[in-house]
């Protein structure tokens, strides 16, 4: 861990939140689905017990943010401002959780409203991760910069559903889930594409990787940063390879930094 340039917790609330019920997990072709429903042992129990394992390491927090309400959001950024962590991601875009997550994330005009919420209490950068279950994510990127936003993540899951067709059941209880892993990486490439040309502010790709081509090729679509997820439950040591592959493509192409590679993709 002391290699990586950042940790992403998972989301945490005001409250514990339970999750949704079981099976919350189901393997697809090229990804998975998950319906996890954000569960979390709350912000008290995290900046006692989680907060604390994480500085043992030699690299940055950024703590998952997540809520029902604007009300829940900004308890948990007040309760986040003296602790020593380094950012905060703001799940505006989880499709697992009825209440809140779509309606903010999927409205510009609440995508603003929160995020300009968020700003006025945070004492750390505010990531807003964006969803891309949305006619036009440019909207919404541009709806997070308004509201103050330093940083924006991209993507988050895409909403699908898994039947078992021996069963006649729905393989997740909760019916849809978050699809996430290598079958949604172009439509993540795509919109990180789409959304550095829209914005200013420095964007954090993710979705689908799990190689240093895979990292590359969203920071040559204007991502500043990468996040590896799902690749994880597949091969633990995924972002040590990332790390190492990324260093290999810019000796072999002589980049000294790799700022120049940010955005460099050729017409």
């Amino acid at each position: 861990m002391n290699r990586l340039g950042a940790v992403v917790t998972k989301g945490v609330a005001n409250i514990p939140w339970e999750g949704n019920p079981t099976p919350r997990i189901a393997e697809v072709t090229g990804g998975m689905l998950n319906a996890i429903g954000l569960q979390n042992p709350g912000i008290d129990v995290f900046c006692k017990r989680d907060i604390p394992f994480l500085k043992q390491y030699d690299t940055k927090i950024i703590v998952n943010v997540c809520g029902k309400t604007e009300k829940d959001y900004l308890e948990v950024v007040e309760r986040l401002a003296d602790e020593s962590i380094n950012m905060m991601e703001i799940n505006i875009s989880c499709p697992n959780v009825k209440e809140g997550g779509i309606a903010f994330g999927q409205n510009p005009k609440a995508i603003e409203q929160i995020t300009s919420a968020v700003k006025k209490v945070a004492k750390q950068p505010v990531i807003m991760k964006l969803s891309p279950n949305v006619t036009d994510i440019t909207e919404m990127a541009r709806a997070a910069e308004a509201g103050g936003a330093d940083v924006l993540s991209l993507i988050n899951t895409l909403t699908g559903m898994k039947i078992d067709i021996h069963r006649r059941k729905f393989a997740i209880a909760n019916k849809t889930g978050g699809m996430s892993g290598p079958a949604v990486k172009p439509i993540a490439v795509r919109m990180v594409y789409q959304v550095a040309q829209a914005v200013n502010v420095p964007i954090i790709g993710m979705g689908g990787i799990a190689s240093a081509d895979d990292a590359i090729e969203f920071i040559l679509a204007g991502a500043t940063a990468v996040s590896v997820g799902t690749a994880n439950f597949m091969r633990p040591d995924t972002t040590i390879q990332v790390v190492d592959g990324i260093q290999a493509y810019m000796e072999r192409y002589g980049v000294k930094d790799i700022k120049e590679l940010v955005g460099a993709v050729n017409q």
